[in-house]
């Protein structure tokens, strides 16, 4: 059923988002703890899941995936029950800072390093650089959208949506991480 569910899932993906089944751009990217990260290349080892936001109001949006983000796939408790599940991937969340936003990219990150949930900061990183490469790339089909990935240890894009937080589009994204790593 779970595989069902996940060719159901890609099926649907590649028909709204052509960029499944292609490998993701690779990307430099620094962390709120000043760790400069290249993604997908330094993320092979295992699946990741990578939200990108490149305007104001879609940097608002994805604000609103970090706490369930972090409570489903980040998050390891300190005394794991029998009903506990946890999963091990990458979780990052970007900021992208391109045009006549570049120059706001230091002021934005010590500001944000101040006031984000410090349980956050390895999970916040900062691309400053051109778009049209990812847009064309990643068809991005609008700016005040935050995307999502889940891409698998090749890099390769396996599941995207885009929006702010919904438990619908969690749910997705949960199924098919669970898909992938079943199939793996």
């Amino acid at each position: 059923m779970k595989k069902f569910l996940y060719l159901a899932t890609v099926a649907i993906s590649i028909n709204t988002y052509a960029q499944v089944g292609s490998n993701f751009p690779e990307m430099e990217t620094e962390s709120l703890t000043n760790v400069i990260i290249n993604i997908p290349s330094e993320l092979s080892e295992k699946f990741s899941i990578v939200g990108l936001a490149y305007s104001k109001k879609s940097e608002d949006d994805l604000k609103s995936w970090f706490e369930p983000m972090y409570n489903q796939f980040i998050h390891k408790p300190e005394k794991p029950s029998v009903f506990d599940f946890t999963y091990d991937v990458h979780c990052y969340f970007i900021p992208m800072f391109t045009g006549a936003k570049r120059p706001a990219y230091q002021k934005v990150m010590k500001k944000l390093q101040k006031t984000i949930d410090k349980r956050l900061l390895p999970y916040v990183l900062f691309y400053k650089g051109p778009l049209k490469e990812y847009k064309r790339a990643l068809n991005f089909q609008g700016r005040d959208l935050p995307y999502f990935f889940v891409l698998n240890p090749d890099g390769q894009i396996v599941y995207s949506t885009s929006g702010k937080y919904t438990k619908g589009k969690m749910q997705e994204i949960v199924e098919a991480v669970d898909a992938a790593l079943e199939m793996n």
